[in-house]
């Protein structure tokens, strides 16, 4: 379970002359919450971009799973089990939580007209599967009492569940999530913060981008410091709270020299 599910390595992503990931250094563990962490401009973003295929690294190795995957496109990705969510949820107003969910469900033969003809048996069997696996994710998330109302009727922090749920449909093994409690109030935030735990204690690997630090330093173990685009130091909450270099690039306090 300590084994490194993710691995990057040099990872370096330049936007004209600014370069926005210098060579950066990470792994996450499988089994583990990892949070992602630094001042606005880090390159916390970027590097989300960059693991999840949404962009191109210049130079540097993401490795998933024993697997390069170094500038593959997204859904390549995704279908490898590596699957992200997004810090403004992306929903598709319109449709039900349940059409949303069902949405990210993979390998559904009824995409393909002619699989469908060919196979109407096996589509249909595999749709009741996903409808039954979008059911429970509702269930786990404490969605079901929603689950057939419109995305646009729900609250934010309902929305930032439903974000969970879909990435959930795609069976990842390792979540990419994007500030999954920006917005979000405190008790709906601890909320998520259970959910996730349980998905750790299940085995799966989780990396987070969060600027709120209540909810990193309960979940959270390691915490990743980022600083100009490099790995700056990592360990607990409460280790990397008390390094000097974490306080003058992260809180804005300067180290005694």
């Amino acid at each position: 379970m300590n084994a490194p599910i993710l691995e990057i390595r040099g990872l370096t992503r330049r936007f004209g002359g600014v370069v926005a990931l210098d060579g950066l250094d990470l792994s996450v563990r499988r089994g583990s919450v990892t949070a992602l962490i630094g001042p606005n401009g880090a390159g916390k973003s970027t590097a989300f971009q960059c693991i999840s295929g949404v962009i191109r690294p210049d130079a540097g190795r993401v490795t998933f799973d024993g697997a390069d995957i170094t500038g593959a496109r997204p859904d390549r990705i995704t279908r490898a089990g590596l699957v992200r969510s997004f810090q403004i949820a992306r929903g598709i107003p319109r449709l039900t939580v349940l059409e949303n969910l069902l949405l990210y469900g993979p390998a559904q033969p009824g995409e393909s007209v002619g699989l469908a003809m060919l196979n109407a048996a096996a589509a249909r069997r595999r749709e009741e599967e996903l409808r039954a696996r979008a059911v429970a994710i509702a269930a786990r998330l404490n969605l079901s009492r929603v689950l057939d109302n419109q995305a646009a009727a729900l609250s934010g922090g309902q929305k930032k569940l439903m974000e969970i749920g879909r990435a959930l449909m795609a069976e990842p093994k390792l979540l990419l999530l994007d500030e999954p409690v920006a917005g979000v109030n405190p008790t709906l935030s601890a909320e998520i913060a259970g959910h996730i735990a349980h998905l750790r204690d299940e085995g799966m690997a989780v990396l987070v981008v969060e600027h709120h630090m209540d909810f990193v330093a309960s979940l959270c173990d390691p915490v990743v410091v980022m600083a100009e685009g490099r790995f700056l130091t990592q360990g607990s909450f409460a280790e990397v709270a008390e390094d000097p270099r974490v306080q003058e690039a992260y809180m804005g306090r300067r180290a005694h020299a």
